[in-house]
């Protein structure tokens, strides 16, 4: 059924809720304006009324402005206090450090006692007169005094007491008294931060006073971070919670630092320590959902750490790096076996006892070491696979290259092996992907890891893209096991252990009813007729009604849901990984096969029935890339047949030409992939070409082969246009390079050949469209010739060429204005002009030069004279022969 509205009532509807907005917003407006006069009116002025005046029509946001005043009475305030207590400050340190010792026993316990008593007990009554800012001063001054008492103390009376231990206990002394201090004045804000301040310094002091070594400061600074973790668990302040979360983080930071580098140089050192800190943001990260996936990463990596420390010196050294990827993996299973339980029906006691969270953070931090072991396993796979192309050594030559990475260790492979097992225990397209390019990785770092014989590795090479190419072409096996995805599905119906419905079913559920908070907006929205929308709102245009959110104030205009993209098909992804890994192992193995004639021929050979196998077989964008590079490796075959057979470059490039003419019979009956193909052996063409341009006559004669080739292939409806062009053009320069062989010098022979089928062409199309410019039919072909013509008259001291050339000149000026073609006209009149002047300029110098001197002056005059008198009619004449040739085609 369609509830939608018409269009008239719709808008009706839109115009009522657009004056109802208005109005509310002008209400608001004048009310702020009251309330600004209210703060910030004089002290001498009247008391304002209880309500502000009433709304105008044109009410606008500008309003009535307050003055705006240098500085507030509160900043101003702050100001003062601030500079007065660092003066004090300053004054005292300046009175410990110099003053102190004129001062007897006496006088110094009077001073003491005083003025920190003093300090200490005015915020008191400060406080009582509501003096907040002023106590806050004053106490940091007593703050700061209780620092000097203590370094004036061990000064005077313990002068041979060390100073690092003197400076933990006094820190633990005023820790404690600055807590006890603040939770007396709960309303100052500046003692309990300092406290906590000072409470991370006793033990790590303390554990330096007493000779211990980098682990007992560690272990110093992990119990003060957890101090500090119970400060931010079981205080309100917070002040003193962000205090102790700095602390926290850069202690026990320390503490894992210190931790991570004894894992491998006192295992059972760092261990513990390293386990007790993992213990501690565990629990962080279950008291605190908002960081337990960072502090459950944490307590991860820092388990992986402890793990692999212990267990790295019973293995050789090559197998420290698997026994940490394996300690990572065993870690990422968390969350597997979570999942596992929460699906036989213990879900709530795994999310009680590992959170979602948590659960997550520890995978993460096990898959983010397995990571870093893959990335450690990569360089093998670099060498495996670019090696062959960084060549030392000449082609054919029957020496192979050194081998790389001889002291790299062989559990490189071991570690793609086992993260390619693991992966491939997951049902998730992500997952098989990587199971596909860790297999491929593995292949291609065999050779590498085991130090392969040259034969051993070209036969792996060429397996791995055979299976490669033949997993892109039936990519169906790799996608057996997985999820289909469905469009529009919810990301939590992956499964339970789906990190989006765990975060989903931990979320809470939001409210559904107003709170008391609802103001006049909701009223008037209340009020709004409902009669027209229905109770769901308006239809989309694009689907079904959607209801709205509760609560919502207009729930005509709720917002509705957006259409999800549609998931990409499994198959596809995995087939154009492996068709990608295919293609690099390709050109790895045709690079290593370089190094011996008959693999030469061998891989080229197996590489062009593989490729054109995927160019029958596959689909898609697979088959037109596969047919491309069928296409040069067949290119490579034909080289390579020529250079054992000692061809030399010209006869090398006649056979070049073998691909491009092939390419255009398979294109006749290869319809999906024929243009790119066509187009691959084309430019094939231009190296053989280059080939031949040491020899100029077979350069002509390989440009006539392109150009027959060419003109085979427009015979074909769909490659007409563009191959007649091609064939034209492949001619003409094969008659230009024909006659350069020849030293022929006259450019007629040259343009010719192209003024002829030039004027040709534009008769027909002249004839087949008489709208058609002469410029367009006739002006190329014309200028081709008449145009070199020209120049080569011009230095010409001969006749025959000039008279030519101006009888060739005259016939095309006649046709043009017979035929009223501009074209012809212009370029027919141009050039008889200028070979008429270039012919009778020097007769002219000749009479000019037999003249009297006054006598071309004269003539001069006469002209203008004769010019000016008939100045009009000679300028109508010139606009009406301009409109005339304007007019012709």
């Amino acid at each position: 059924m369609d509830n939608s509205l018409p269009p008239a009532d719709e808008l009706v509807l839109v115009d009522r809720e657009l004056a109802q907005l208005d109005a509310r917003r002008s209400q608001l407006l004048a009310r702020r304006a009251w309330l600004l006069r209210v703060l910030y009116a004089p002290a001498t002025s009247a008391a304002p009324g209880p309500f502000p005046p009433t709304p105008g029509p044109r009410a606008t946001a500008s309003g009535p402005r307050p003055p705006v005043a240098d500085s507030t009475p509160r900043s101003a305030q702050n100001v003062l206090l601030t500079l007065g207590g660092t003066l004090l400050t300053i004054a005292a340190i300046a009175f410990t450090l110099v003053s102190w010792g004129s001062m007897g026993i006496g006088g110094r316990s009077v001073v003491l006692f005083a003025v920190t008593s003093a300090a200490l007990a005015a915020p008191v009554a400060l406080l009582r007169r509501s003096l907040v800012s002023t106590a806050e001063s004053v106490a940091a001054l007593g703050l700061v005094l209780m620092v000097l008492d203590a370094y004036a103390l061990h000064r005077v009376a313990l002068p041979e007491t060390d100073g690092l231990g003197y400076t933990a206990v006094a820190a633990a002394v005023l820790a404690g008294a600055w807590t006890a201090y603040g939770s007396a004045l709960s309303r100052l804000r500046i003692p309990l931060p300092v406290a906590v301040v000072a409470g991370q310094l006793p033990l790590p002091l303390g554990a330096l006073a007493a000779g211990g070594g980098p682990t007992v400061f560690a272990w110093a600074a992990l119990v003060t971070a957890a101090a500090d973790g119970a400060v931010i668990l079981w205080t309100r302040p917070a002040s003193v919670r962000i205090t102790a979360a700095v602390g926290a983080t850069a202690l026990g930071g320390w503490a894992l630092l210190t931790g991570g580098w004894l894992s491998f140089t006192a295992p059972w050192s760092g261990a513990p320590l390293l386990l007790a800190a993992a213990a501690l943001t565990l629990y962080v990260a279950r008291r605190l959902p908002s960081l337990a996936v960072a502090a459950s990463a944490v307590a991860g990596l820092a388990t992986v750490a402890a793990a692999g420390g212990l267990l790295s010196p019973a293995v050789p050294t090559d197998w420290t790096v698997p026994v940490y990827v394996l300690c990572g993996l065993a870690l990422a299973s968390v969350w597997r076996l979570s999942a596992a339980e929460a699906g036989d029906g213990a879900a709530g006691e795994a999310g009680r006892l590992l959170p979602g969270g948590v659960r997550l953070g520890l995978a993460g931090a096990g898959a983010g070491v397995a990571a870093l072991g893959v990335v450690w396993a990569l360089p093998p796979v670099a060498v495996g696979l670019l090696g062959p192309l960084a060549r030392t050594t000449e082609v054919w030559s029957g020496e192979h290259a050194g081998r790389a990475l001889t002291s790299y260790p062989g559990t490189a492979v071991l570690v793609l092996a086992v993260a390619a097992a693991v992966l491939a225990a997951v049902p998730r397209l992500w997952a098989r992907c990587g199971v596909l390019a860790l297999v491929w990785a593995l292949l291609t770092a065999l050779p590498v890891s085991l130090g392969l014989p040259y034969a051993a590795t070209l036969a792996l090479q060429l397996l791995t893209t055979a299976a490669a190419l033949a997993c892109a072409v039936r990519p169906g096996p790799l996608t057996r096991g997985l999820r289909r995805p469905e469009t529009g599905a919810p990301a939590a119906a992956e499964g339970p252990g789906a990190p989006g419905a765990e975060a989903e079913a931990e979320a809470p559920t939001a409210p559904t009813t107003a709170g008391p908070a609802a103001g006049p907006a909701d009223a008037t929205a209340s009020s709004t007729p409902t009669d027209a929308t229905g109770p769901t709102g308006p239809t989309s245009p694009s689907g079904p009604a959607v209801a709205p959110a509760p609560g919502a104030p207009w729930p005509a205009w709720a917002p509705r849901p957006r259409p999800q993209a549609p998931a990409a098909e499994p198959g596809s992804v995995l087939g154009w990984i492996a068709y990608a890994g295919g293609l690099g192992s390709a050109v790895s193995a045709l690079a290593l096969a370089l190094d011996v004639r008959g693999a030469t021929f061998t891989v080229l050979g197996v590489l062009l029935a593989l490729l054109g196998g995927v160019a029958v077989l596959g689909t898609g964008a697979r088959r037109v890339v596969a047919a491309c590079a069928a296409v040069l490796t067949a290119t490579g075959l034909v080289v390579a047949v020529a250079a054992a057979g000692g061809f030399e470059d010209h006869w090398t490039a006649l056979a070049l030409l073998l691909v491009p003419a092939a390419t255009a019979a398979v294109g006749a009956k290869a319809r999906p992939v024929a243009l790119p193909v066509e187009i691959t052996g084309a430019a094939v063409a231009l190296p053989a070409f280059a080939l031949a341009a040491s020899r100029p006559a077979f350069l002509a004669l390989a440009l006539a082969l392109g150009g027959v080739i060419a003109a085979a292939t427009a015979v074909r409806p769909e490659r007409r246009r563009f191959a007649s062009w091609t064939a034209a053009v492949l001619f003409l320069l094969a008659t230009w390079v024909r006659l350069a062989a020849w030293e022929v010098t006259t450019p007629e022979a040259y343009t010719l050949p192209v003024t002829v089928p030039a004027l040709i062409v534009g008769f027909l199309r002249r004839r087949r469209d008489r709208e058609a410019s002469s410029w367009t039919a006739y002006g190329p072909g014309l200028a081709a010739t008449l145009l070199p013509s020209l120049v080569a008259a011009w230095t010409d001291p001969e006749w025959p060429r000039p008279l030519a050339l101006g009888v060739a000149a005259l016939v095309v000026t006649l046709l043009g204005a017979r035929f009223r073609l501009q074209a012809l006209l212009v370029l027919g009149g141009s050039v008889l002009a200028l070979d008429g002047l270039h012919e009778l300029a020097p007769y002219v110098v000749q009479a000019v030069g037999a003249l009297p001197r006054w006598l071309p002056p004269a003539l001069a005059g006469l002209l203008l004279l004769a010019v000016g008198a008939t100045y009009e009619q000679r300028l109508r004449d010139a606009r009406r022969l301009r409109d005339r040739v304007a007019r012709m085609r």
